[in-house]
């Protein structure tokens, strides 16, 4: 079976949050639209970014407080300002989470009243509630009662509230209704403006390329919710979690935290969860990737207690069902597997059963023998080829950081010299026989380590990096780009 990605193509990964623009982070507003208009102008026809949830207070993406709603945070206010919600005056001003935060509740207040009066935005937020209401209610009332209760995880919460106690939960809702329908406003407008960089990217011909983590957070509405789903006990703590054995990477393995699956339940309900868990994200995105897919065909089960990834038993996940399940429901499915690490045969089957790209990381290709499948003449057309992700160093940063036997290696690859880094690693990705090459945006400009954008395993300086502007249009990075989109056929078409 051949894998959906039908042409040669290329991609620029930037997260949203790294965009530049006034507020505290980069927003769903006019730099998405420009940064989009840069990089089709440059020969790219896909724009990869993170899982756009709201985050925990060290704002990783990949630790969200829902699978399903969106990070109010990516909110572009002067598009309120525009609406009569806020005042320009509102915005003047250094901008913080606080005040951001401060200003969508205010906005939410004249949204409300003016819901009440106009019959046709009444009608789009109800149509709106009626379409997400598997998830949108438990979701505004749960990051209601987080911020009631100091931020405190739902398991610390008092007991009939922790425990969804009927009465309890109707009376939050009723003691809450303006917190509650502020965060019902704030998930209507991610959605709009998120439909707007949807159809100006239809327009420029710019596919959209989301990521999908494998496992949710504890501390999340998903578990609160569905608890019967997820490895936790009567008191909401997780008797097993996710994490990975140990391996070269680490001595110790590692313990993510996460809750795991119980599979034998979701399976009993045809996976109803997943189904609709891929199907609101792939209404967002045209192509998504599933984060440690191998966790999938198999995962490793840590006992709850246990502080690293040492202990821990390798248990089969349902992998093919699933999968079966999600194609029978929603067609196509657009996934790449993110199949990095140890892979076993039984993972590369599944992977390529479902005809799902995996994925090709240049940085590892150097320093060990002909064997490598990072090698460029190891990759395949049917794989995702990347300079290296969000949690490598920037290409110029790795280079730099390489011993002297490494860093020849490479070179000799490559046939580059030292000066021609980082752009000697971006044609090799664009030439690639993989049909998906995607560049960091850190590369194309060139940049050092001070632009990494995650180290794994910490907890401090993550996810906080960002452009100061974009490049203007006729910037060397756009124009180096083009020249090598063009020479390995990864453009639309070959104007200039």
């Amino acid at each position: 079976m051949s894998s959906w990605i039908s042409r040669r193509s290329a991609a620029v990964l930037l997260h949203i949050t790294s965009l530049p623009g006034p507020f505290h982070k980069g927003v769903l507003g006019e730099e998405a639209f420009a940064f989009i208009d840069r990089i089709a102008a440059a020969g790219f026809s896909v724009w990869q970014f993170l899982p756009l949830g709201p985050t925990h207070g060290h704002g990783s993406p990949y630790e969200s407080l829902s699978s399903f709603a969106g990070n109010p945070e990516l909110l572009d206010l002067r598009d309120f300002v525009s609406h009569g919600w806020l005042d320009i005056t509102d915005l003047a001003g250094p901008h913080s989470a606080a005040s951001h935060a401060s200003l969508r509740a205010k906005a939410s207040h004249l949204f409300w009243q003016q819901v009440a009066t106009d019959e046709s935005l009444r009608r789009a937020v109800e149509l709106f509630e009626q379409h997400h209401i598997s998830w949108l209610e438990d979701y505004a009332l749960f990051s209601t009662l987080k911020s009631l209760f100091a931020n405190r995880a739902w398991w610390q919460w008092p007991h009939p509230l922790r425990d969804r106690d009927a009465s309890s939960l109707e009376t939050a809702r009723s003691y809450n209704q303006d917190r509650i329908k502020q965060a019902i406003f704030e998930q209507f407008m991610f959605e709009r403006q998120w439909s707007a960089i949807q159809s100006h990217a239809r327009n420029r011909q710019v596919q959209l390329f989301g990521d999908l983590p494998i496992y949710v957070a504890h501390d999340s509405a998903d578990v609160w919710a569905a608890r019967r789903y997820f490895t936790v006990t009567d008191n909401g703590l997780c008797n097993e979690v996710a994490g990975v054995p140990p391996d070269y990477f680490s001595a110790t393995g590692q313990r993510w935290g996460n809750p795991l699956y119980r599979w034998n339940r979701m399976a009993k309900n045809d996976f109803e969860w997943w189904v609709r868990r891929v199907r609101h994200q792939m209404e967002r995105m045209d192509i998504l990737r599933i984060d440690h897919f191998r966790g999938l065909e198999a995962y490793w089960a840590i006992p709850g207690e246990s502080t690293d990834g040492i202990i821990g038993e390798w248990r089969k996940a349902p992998g093919e069902q699933l999968l079966q399940t999600l194609q029978q429901e929603l067609g196509s499915l657009r996934l790449v597997a993110e199949d990095l690490g140890i892979i076993t045969d039984e993972v590369n089957r599944l992977r390529k059963t479902f005809a799902l790209p995996g994925m090709k990381i240049l940085q590892f290709a150097f320093g060990g023998d002909n064997s490598n499948p990072y090698l460029p003449c190891n990759h395949e057309e049917d794989s995702v080829v990347y300079t290296g992700t969000h949690d490598n160093d920037t290409t110029a940063g790795w280079f730099s950081a390489l011993d002297e036997h490494t860093k020849a290696h490479a070179l000799f690859v490559l046939q580059a010299q030292a000066e021609d880094m980082p752009w000697a690693m971006i044609e090799a990705a664009l030439q690639s026989p993989a049909m998906l090459a995607v560049i960091p945006m850190q590369d194309l400009l060139e940049l050092g380590s001070v632009a990494k954008f995650n180290t794994p395993g910490t907890a401090v300086g993550n996810w906080c990096w960002r452009l100061e502007r974009l490049p203007d249009p006729q910037a060397p990075c756009w124009h180096k780009a083009l020249l090598l989109n063009q020479k390995h056929r990864r453009t639309l078409t070959t104007a200039a």
